[in-house]
């Protein structure tokens, strides 16, 4: 089993590492299905909206909700994250090199989101490269059986790592 994980202290650090590491196996010929996160500042100086761009080449759709600047609650669009479930899942049958999820989040801590997508790539031998924050690390090495490797979120590492898989990855690390 193939199962990486990368985490990164800074907020949103992660996101631009995966999303460049992603951006680099695609244009070296690796087929990368899975999601990266943009982040995108917002002109009112609340948080960020979040999105999410469906690897290889499929939409960018928005994950966040606009809640207003005096909430403090979760602005993820459940039916968004699901969209995206289902679209990359769908790209995963059309053969892919590697699973990207940007982020193994809340909804994937308490069994939804990527989770089965994630358990399916496994099944069908395809390597998985996580992100995963400190608040949800105990969740992943639960759902992970602890056969997780963790990887610095750096760009070489995360390069050195596909590139160790094997025969069908090492062309694009």
């Amino acid at each position: 089993m193939n199962l990486a994980y990368t985490m990164a202290p800074g907020r949103g650090d992660t996101d631009l590492i995966l999303f460049k590491l992603a951006t680099v196996l695609a244009a070296r010929g690796l087929r990368c299905c899975g999601t990266v996160q943009i982040n995108s500042e917002r002109g009112d100086t609340g948080p960020c909206d979040m999105d999410v761009r469906v690897l290889p080449d499929g939409p960018i759709l928005r994950i966040s909700q606009d809640l207003g600047r005096a909430s403090h609650g979760c602005r993820l669009d459940p039916a968004a994250l699901e969209t995206a479930v289902g679209l990359v899942s769908a790209s995963m049958g059309q053969g892919s090199d590697l699973l990207i999820v940007n982020k193994f989040g809340k909804h994937e801590a308490q069994g939804r989101g990527f989770r089965t997508v994630i358990a399916e790539a496994l099944s069908k031998g395809i390597p998985v490269l996580v992100g995963v924050n400190t608040l949800n690390l105990p969740a992943f090495e639960e759902f992970s059986g602890g056969l997780g490797r963790r990887v610095p979120c750096e760009s070489a590492a995360l390069a050195d790592w596909v590139a160790a898989l094997g025969p069908s990855c090492v062309h694009a690390a």
